[in-house]
C-alpha cells in the first residue's frame, strides 16, 4: 500500500504512509477512515481528532487509512466496493465510516451495494445501537428522567428481510406479482442473541426479545427457543414485547428496556425511535460488529449524509465521536472509550454548540487539548 494510490484503494496516511507503526506507543490499532459523502468527512474528522487525543492519554495510537468510497465517488468512477478495496479493508481493525448517500445517486446502490455487501462481507452480524438520554438534551417526551433512558439495542445485522431474497414477475403490468421472504437461520439467530445476552449480563442482567411472535409465527418461533435457551445459559431474565408494544413502552415506559435483541427490519425502525427519543439522529452512534473478529467491524453516526447543511460547518459530530468511542470499546481501549462518552455528555450538559467548529473545540478541551 504505498507509491501512487489509485481510485478506491486504501491508503496509509500521514506518518506511516511508509507502512511502519508508531514506535512510541504501546499498542497500535489499524483503522481505515471512511469519510463518505455530505456531513461525513466534517464529523468524522472531529471524531478522528478526539480519537487521537485519547491515543495520546492511554498511550496507544491509531495508524489511520483512508478510503474514498461512497455516492461522490460512484458518480466519479462508476465503483461501488471494488474486489481490490474490500480485500485492503479486511486488513483493517476496524473502519470510521461518516456518511454515504448523494441525491444524484439511485436509491439501493450504495444501501446494497456497499452498506450491504459490507455487512455481508465482513460479516457484521450485529447492529449495535445504544440509546441514551444525556444532560442538556431535550427528551422527546418531557415526563423522561435521565435514568429512564439508558438502553442498548442490538439487531441482527445480515439476516431477515435485508438478506435480498426474493423477487418480481410480470413486472409493469397488472398481473405484477413482487415477493420479500425473511430469512431467519438457527445458526444466525443464535449468534446475535448470544452476544445481546451476554451485554444483558455485563449490564443489568434484563434481556428483551422483540418480535411479532403471534403474526410471524415460524421467523417467531425460532428467534423465541432460542433467546429461552441463550439466556438460560447464560444466567439472564428474560422477558418478552411484541415489537408495536415495544414501540409504546419505549415512548411509555422506556425504563422497563435495558438491552433489547430483535431481528434486522424491527430492529432498523425501533432503533430510531430510541434516537428520536433521546435527542435525535444527530446524538445516535452506531456499531456493524464481526464479534468473533474474522474482520473489522464498521461504527458510524447513523444521521445520514446530510447534503443540505454540508460544508455550512453546522453538522453535530456528536453521533459520530460516540461511534468513535464504541470502536475503542471495541478495541479494548475501554478507558479511552469512557474519555469520549464523558467528553460529549460535559459538552451537551453546557450546552450543544451551533457549530461544527465549536463542537471540536470543546470537546478537545474537555479532553485535555490546548488550542
Amino acid at each position: 500500500m504505498t507509491g501512487e494510490v489509485t481510485p478506491g484503494e486504501v491508503a496509509p496516511e500521514g506518518d506511516h504512509a511508509d507502512g511502519k507503526h508508531a514506535s512510541h506507543a504501546a499498542r497500535t490499532h489499524v483503522v481505515t477512515h471512511l469519510p463518505g459523502d455530505g456531513v461525513g468527512p466534517e464529523v468524522t474528522d472531529v471524531a478522528r481528532a478526539c480519537v487521537d487525543a485519547v491515543a495520546a492519554r492511554h498511550d496507544f495510537h491509531i495508524d489511520w487509512r483512508s478510503c474514498p468510497l461512497g455516492g461522490r465517488h460512484y458518480l466519479q468512477t462508476g465503483e461501488v466496493l471494488p474486489d481490490a478495496t474490500l480485500e485492503e479493508l479486511r486488513k483493517s481493525d476496524a473502519i470510521l465510516l461518516g456518511a454515504v448517500g448523494t441525491p444524484e445517486v439511485p436509491p439501493g446502490v450504495l444501501e446494497r451495494g456497499l452498506l450491504l455487501r459490507l455487512r455481508s462481507e465482513l460479516d457484521l452480524y450485529v447492529n449495535l445501537r445504544p440509546s441514551k438520554l444525556r444532560a442538556g438534551v431535550a427528551a422527546a417526551v418531557g415526563k423522561h428522567e435521565l435514568s429512564d433512558l439508558d438502553f442498548v439495542i442490538v439487531r441482527e445485522n445480515t439476516e431477515g428481510l435485508y438478506a435480498g431474497a426474493g423477487g418480481s414477475v410480470h413486472r409493469g403490468t397488472e398481473f405484477e406479482v413482487a415477493t420479500e421472504e425473511s430469512l431467519n437461520t438457527w445458526a444466525g439467530v443464535r449468534r446475535c442473541v448470544r452476544y445481546a445476552s451476554r451485554l444483558a449480563a455485563s449490564r443489568s442482567g434484563r434481556l428483551t426479545l422483540v418480535h411479532k411472535t403471534n403474526v410471524l409465527t415460524h421467523a417467531g418461533d425460532l428467534w423465541f427457543r432460542i433467546a429461552r435457551e441463550v439466556a438460560a445459559e447464560d444466567g439472564v431474565e428474560l422477558s418478552y414485547a411484541h415489537v408495536d408494544a415495544a414501540c409504546l413502552w419505549m415512548v411509555d415506559d422506556p425504563k422497563r428496556f435495558d438491552v433489547i435483541v430483535t431481528d434486522n427490519l424491527f430492529g432498523d425502525i425501533i432503533s430510531d425511535l430510541g434516537a428520536a427519543l433521546t435527542g435525535g439522529l444527530g446524538y445516535a452512534p452506531s456499531g456493524n460488529l464481526n464479534p468473533d473478529r474474522t474482520g473489522p467491524s464498521i461504527f458510524e453516526p447513523v444521521h445520514g449524509s446530510a447534503p443540505d447543511i454540508a460544508g455550512l460547518g453546522l453538522a453535530n459530530p456528536a453521533g459520530a465521536v460516540l461511534s468513535a468511542g464504541l470502536m475503542l470499546s471495541h478495541l479494548g481501549e475501554e478507558a479511552a472509550a469512557a474519555d469520549l462518552d464523558a467528553a460529549v455528555s460535559a459538552v451537551l450538559a453546557a450546552g450543544a454548540p451551533a457549530s461544527t467548529a465549536l463542537w471540536r473545540e470543546q470537546l478537545l478541551a474537555e479532553l485535555g487539548v490546548a488550542r
